[in-house]
C-alpha cells in the first residue's frame, strides 16, 4: 500500500465485505446447527473466504500473491470474525501456519503457501503438549535424524483445528534444538483423537509414532526455531485481542438492546443508573482494549522481540480483563436466559471466557511484563 489512507480504506473493505457475508451465511441458526453435528466436517465458509472473497492473502506480501497488509489485514478480519462467532481456522492457518511459511521461503513452503491462499489446505500449529502449560520453550517431542530425513516421535495436546488440517505445523527437540517441521495429516504413524471445543470450533490430541519424514520437512535451520515460535504466538495472541474485541461488541450491542426493551416498573431497565453505571464500565473496559491492541497492531511488524512480548502481552492483559468484565456484565444483565443456548449471548460469553485464557492468562502475561522490564532495568 502507498499511503496510509489507501490502506485504511482497503481494510475497510476487506471489513465490510467479510461482514456482509458472514451476515448472510452466518446467523446464530446456522451455528446452532453446526454445534449440533458430531463430525469434523470442513470448516463451513473457508472455501468462500478464499474464492468468493479473495480474502486468505491480505496480510501475505505482494511477492507472494498477497495485499501486503501484514498483521492489520489479520486484526481487522479477526475482530470481524469475532463479531459473527465463525469458528474458521483463520488464526492457526494464516496467522500462525502462513507467517511460519513466509518467513521459511523455500520451493515446499511456497508451494504450500499457494495452496493456503486458494483454499486448498489448512494448517494448525502442534505445539502445546499435555505439561508445557504455556511455556514456550517446554517441548519433548523429539526429533531425530535418520538417514537423509528424520524421525519424529511425541504428543500434543489441544491443537485448536487440527480436525480441519492438512498439514501441520509441529514443533520438536532434537540435540540441536527447537526445530519446526511440516507434516502432512496423511503421513503414517501419525494420530488424531478429535473433538468439538466449548466455543464451537474443533481440536485434536495428537501422537507421532516412529513419523518418517524427508529433509525438506524441515523448516529453517534444525535447532533454531524458538524465536520464530515466539514471534509466531505473539501474533496469534494479538489477533486473539481484535478478535476479543469483535466478541465484545457484539455482547455490549445485544445486552444495550435487551436494557432498552425490557421493562420493569413500567420503564426500561436502561434507565437505571446503576445499569448506567454497569455498561459505562463495560464500554470502557472494551473501548481500553481496542485501542491498546490496534496500538500494538501497528508497531508489531517492526518491534524488536523484547518490545514486542512486552506490547502483546499488555494487550493480552487488557483484552483478558475486558472480557471478563463484558462478558459477565452481559450474562448478569440478561439474568438466566443470559446462559441459555437458545440465546446468542451465552455462545459469545463462552468464547470470551476461553479467550481470556488462550495463549496464556493475565498472570502469565503479567509475569512475562515483568520479566522483561527487569531485564531492561
Amino acid at each position: 500500500m502507498s499511503t496510509r489512507t489507501e490502506q485504511d480504506d482497503t481494510l475497510a473493505m476487506l471489513r465490510d465485505s467479510l461482514a456482509r457475508y458472514l451476515d448472510d451465511n452466518h446467523g446464530f441458526a446456522q451455528r446452532l446447527h453446526a454445534l449440533a453435528k458430531a463430525d469434523n466436517a470442513p470448516p463451513p465458509f473457508w472455501q468462500g473466504l478464499s474464492r468468493e472473497l479473495d480474502l486468505l492473502g491480505a496480510a501475505l506480501p505482494e511477492s507472494q500473491g498477497g495485499l501486503g497488509l501484514g498483521m492489520a489485514a489479520h486484526l481487522a478480519l479477526t475482530e470481524t470474525l469475532g463479531g459473527a462467532l465463525a469458528a474458521e481456522p483463520y488464526l492457526s492457518t494464516m496467522v500462525i501456519g502462513a507467517g511460519l511459511l513466509q518467513r521459511h521461503p523455500g520451493a515446499e513452503a511456497d508451494a504450500l503457501l499457494a495452496r493456503i491462499v486458494a483454499g486448498q489446505a489448512v494448517l494448525a500449529f502442534a505445539h502445546g503438549e499435555p505439561q508445557s502449560r504455556h511455556a514456550r520453550d517446554d517441548v519433548q517431542a523429539q526429533l531425530v535424524r535418520e538417514g537423509d530425513g528424520f524421525r519424529l516421535d511425541g504428543r500434543k495436546a489441544v491443537v485448536q483445528a487440527a480436525p480441519w488440517a492438512s498439514h501441520f505445523i509441529v514443533t520438536a527437540r532434537s540435540d540441536k534444538g527447537l526445530s519446526l517441521l511440516v507434516v502432512p495429516n496423511d503421513t503414517p504413524g501419525l494420530r488424531l483423537r478429535a473433538y468439538p471445543t466449548r466455543d464451537g470450533g474443533r481440536a485434536a490430541d495428537i501422537a507421532f509414532d516412529n513419523v518418517r519424514l524427508p529433509a525438506d520437512a524441515l523448516l529453517g535451520a534444525e535447532g533454531g526455531a524458538l524465536p520464530q515460535i515466539e514471534r509466531a504466538l505473539d501474533e496469534a495472541t494479538l489477533a486473539v485481542c481484535a478478535e476479543s474485541v469483535g466478541v465484545m461488541r457484539r455482547l455490549l450491542r445485544d445486552t444495550l438492546d435487551y436494557v432498552r426493551q425490557r421493562k420493569q416498573f413500567g420503564v426500561p431497565i436502561a434507565s437505571f443508573q446503576v445499569l448506567q453505571h454497569r455498561l459505562a464500565d463495560m464500554h470502557m473496559a472494551l473501548e481500553q482494549a481496542a485501542a491498546l491492541t490496534a496500538s500494538v497492531g501497528e508497531m508489531v511488524d517492526s518491534a524488536s522481540d523484547d518490545e514486542r512480548a512486552r506490547a502483546v502481552s499488555s494487550a493480552k492483559v487488557a483484552a483478558a480483563k475486558a472480557c471478563k468484565a463484558v462478558g459477565q456484565g452481559a450474562v448478569q444483565l440478561h439474568g438466566g436466559m443470559g446462559m441459555t443456548e437458545e440465546l446468542a449471548i451465552g455462545h459469545y460469553m463462552r468464547r470470551a471466557t476461553l479467550i481470556e485464557g488462550q495463549f496464556g492468562p493475565p498472570a502469565w502475561h503479567l509475569r512475562r511484563v515483568v520479566k522483561l522490564r527487569a531485564v531492561v532495568t
